[in-house]
C-alpha cells in the first residue's frame, strides 16, 4: 500500500515542503530511504524501526520504500523521523487515518522508545506555512511555545508517538496551543548585568550610549584590564528593546542553528556575539558546501564583539567590510546563491601596543616604534573607516576603582530610556518621510527598512541630515586636516545627527558636529 505524509525541510533560511512517499510491499524485510538523504537521514530508519516496536507495533515482512521529494534537494537533519513513522503505519495498514493525513504536517525526531525530541528551525517552518494548505503543524512538546509564536498555523505538541496516533485518530478532542507572543518576550527580556557595575569611564559610557541609540560601529582602544571587555558586554542591555518582528526574525536564525535553549524558546534579548580571534573566516561570515549563517548572521539586531581585533587573522577582518556596507552577506556557490540577513552593530576592543602600555602615565610601555606601528597597521584603513566612533580607554585610577558602591552610578534602564527616545524619533522620521515619498512622485525612493541612523544611505543622508552653513565649514576644515575619506565625512553627519536625537533637536548644530568628529581618534592621532 502507498501512504504519503508531510513535513518541511530547511534550506540557508528557507523552509521548503517535503513530500513523504511510502511504499510497503512484499518482499524480502528492509527499508530504503531516498530522495538525497544526509547521514541522518539515512539513519532513521533504525530510530523508526525500535520506536514503533516499542511502541506497540511491528513492520511485518514488508519491503519498504521511502521516497523524500523533491528528489533533487537534500534533506537534512533527524526531523523528518516523525512524518516517516506515520507514513509507515499508514502504508502498513496499521492505521487507518483517513484525510488527516493530507491536512497536517509532521515535525520530530524519534527516540528509540517512541519519545518525540525537539529540532532545529521549527519556528523558520511555522512562519514560512502562513498560506499552506495545512490545517495544522504536529511538533514535539519541546518545540510548541517556539512554533506558536509564528501565528500562522495551528501547533498541535506532542510527547511520544502513540500521543501522534491519538491525535490523528480523535478529532474531536484536538485543541491547538496557544501563547501571548508579546507576554513571552517580556518575561524572556531580562539581564543579569548592568552598566552600573563599571565604575569611572564616563566618556566611554557617553559614546557607547551614542552607538547604541543609531546603531553605530565602535572600537574601545586601552590597555589591559581597563574595562573594554566589561562594556562591550553590557552594551546589549542599553539597546532598545526589540520588536516581536525582530525578535521572531532573530529567534528564526538561533533555532535554525540550534541555539534556543532557555524554556521560553525564544530570543527575547540582543544577540550578544563574542568570537574567539582563532574563528576563521567562513565562521564569521558563514558558507561552506551547503551554506549556513555565519556570526554576523547569528548577531543580527545585536552586537557582534570583536576583542583583541588585531589578533583576528587579516583575512577575517576584511572579509567583514562588505556585510557592514551591506547589512547582509551573499554566499555564491556554484548551485546556488544565497543571502543571509546581517544588520549588526560592530563593537571591536584592542590594546595600543603587543605589551598593551603605550601612552599609559602609570606604566611603562617596552615596545619599540617599529613594533607599535606593526601592531596598529594590522588594522586595515578601509576597515577603520567603517567604525564610527573610535573611543580612547585609560587605565582607571585606584580612587576610581576602590571608590564605594554606594556612589551613584547610572544604570543600564537610565541609559537606555535615552537611547529608546533617540531611537523613536529616529523611526517617526523616517516614516513620515516614506509616507511623503509615497506621495509624491520623487524620483529617489526611500528605504523602508532604514530604523536607525547608522543604516541611512547617501541620499537619506541629504534629506534627513541638512546642515547649516556653519556646520559645513566646519566639517571641512576637519576633513581637510584630518584627511577623512568620502565615507569617514557621512559617518560623522551620521554620529552628528544621533548625539542631536539624543539632545532632542531638530537640526544638527555645530556642537553636534565637533563631538563626532571627536569620536574620529584614530584617525587623528594613532594612524598615519
Amino acid at each position: 500500500m502507498l501512504a504519503q505524509t508531510y513535513s518541511y525541510g530547511i534550506n540557508a533560511l528557507t523552509p521548503f515542503l517535503v513530500t513523504i512517499e511510502v511504499d510497503a510491499a512484499k518482499g524480502l524485510p528492509g527499508t530504503i530511504i531516498v530522495g538525497l538523504p544526509d547521514n541522518a537521514v539515512k539513519e532513521s530508519r533504525e530510530r523508526i524501526r525500535s520506536a514503533l516496536r516499542n511502541s506497540g507495533y511491528t513492520y511485518g515482512f514488508k519491503r519498504i520504500t521511502v521516497n523524500l521529494s523533491p528528489a533533487n534537494v537534500r534533506k537534512e537533519g533527524p526531523s523528518f523521523d516523525l512524518a516517516m513513522a506515520i507514513g509507515i503505519l499508514a502504508a502498513t495498514e496499521h492505521l487507518d487515518f483517513g484525510r488527516d493525513l493530507k491536512d497536517y504536517a509532521f515535525l520530530g525526531e524519534l527516540a528509540l522508545d517512541g519519545q518525540i525530541k525537539p529540532v532545529k528551525g521549527v519556528l523558520c517552518i511555522a512562519a514560512g506555512m502562513k498560506d499552506s494548505r495545512f490545517k495544522g503543524l504536529i511538533v514535539p512538546e519541546a518545540n510548541a511555545k517556539e512554533a506558536a509564536l509564528a501565528q500562522t498555523i495551528d501547533i498541535y505538541p506532542a510527547r511520544t508517538l502513540a500521543d501522534v496516533v491519538w491525535l490523528l485518530s480523535d478529532e474531536q478532542d484536538r485543541t491547538p496551543f496557544r501563547i501571548d507572543a508579546q507576554q513571552v518576550i517580556r518575561h524572556a527580556n531580562r539581564y543579569t548585568i548592568d552598566f552600573s557595575d563599571v565604575k569611572g569611564q564616563t566618556h566611554v559610557k557617553r559614546g557607547l550610549e551614542i552607538a547604541a541609540a543609531g546603531a553605530h560601529n565602535a572600537l574601545m582602544l586601552g590597555p589591559p584590564g581597563s574595562g573594554k571587555s566589561m562594556l562591550a558586554k553590557r552594551l546589549p542591555t542599553i539597546l532598545p528593546d526589540m520588536s516581536l518582528e525582530e525578535a521572531l526574525e532573530t529567534t528564526m536564525i538561533h533555532s535554525i542553528m540550534g541555539l534556543i535553549k532557555n524554556k521560553d524558546r525564544i530570543k527575547a534579548t540582543r544577540p550578544f556575539r563574542s568570537p574567539h580571534h582563532t574563528t576563521s573566516d567562513v565562521a564569521i561570515i558563514g558558507g561552506g558546501s551547503y551554506p549556513k549563517p555565519g556570526e554576523v548572521t547569528l548577531s543580527h539586531h545585536g552586537v557582534l564583539f570583536l576583542d583583541e581585533l588585531p589578533e583576528f587573522r587579516r583575512n577575517v577582518l576584511e572579509a567583514l567590510r562588505q556585510p557592514l556596507e551591506d547589512n547582509c552577506v551573499t554566499i555564491a556557490r556554484a548551485a546556488k546563491t544565497t543571502c543571509f540577513p546581517a544588520q549588526f552593530m560592530l563593537i571591536c576592543a584592542m590594546n595600543p601596543c603587543l605589551c598593551g602600555w603605550f601612552c599609559d602615565p602609570r606604566k611603562k610601555c617596552t615596545c619599540t616604534s617599529q613594533q607599535i606601528q606593526k601592531y596598529m597597521s594590522r588594522i586595515s584603513g578601509p576597515l577603520l573607516d567603517r567604525i564610527d566612533i573610535h573611543l580612547e580607554v585609560p587605565s582607571l585610577r585606584p580612587q576610581e576603582l576602590m571608590a564605594r558602591d554606594n556612589v551613584q552610578i547610572e544604570t543600564s534602564a537610565e541609559i537606555k530610556e535615552r537611547t529608546t527616545r533617540a531611537r523613536q524619533r529616529q523611526l517617526e522620521r523616517f516614516n513620515s518621510e516614506s509616507k511623503k515619498s509615497a506621495r509624491s512622485d520623487a524620483t529617489e525612493s526611500v528605504n523602508l527598512s532604514t530604523f536607525a541612523n547608522a543604516h541611512m544611505e547617501h541620499n537619506q543622508i541629504k534629506q534627513f541630515c541638512p546642515l547649516s552653513k556653519e556646520c559645513q565649514n566646519f566639517l571641512q576644515e576637519a576633513m581637510e586636516q584630518l584627511q577623512l575619506s568620502a565615507r569617514a565625512h557621512d559617518r560623522i553627519i551620521k554620529v552628528a545627527r544621533t548625539i542631536a536625537d539624543l539632545a532632542d533637536y531638530d537640526e544638527i548644530v555645530p556642537n553636534h558636529i565637533a563631538e563626532a568628529i571627536q569620536y574620529r581618534c584614530l584617525d587623528r592621532g594613532w594612524w598615519g
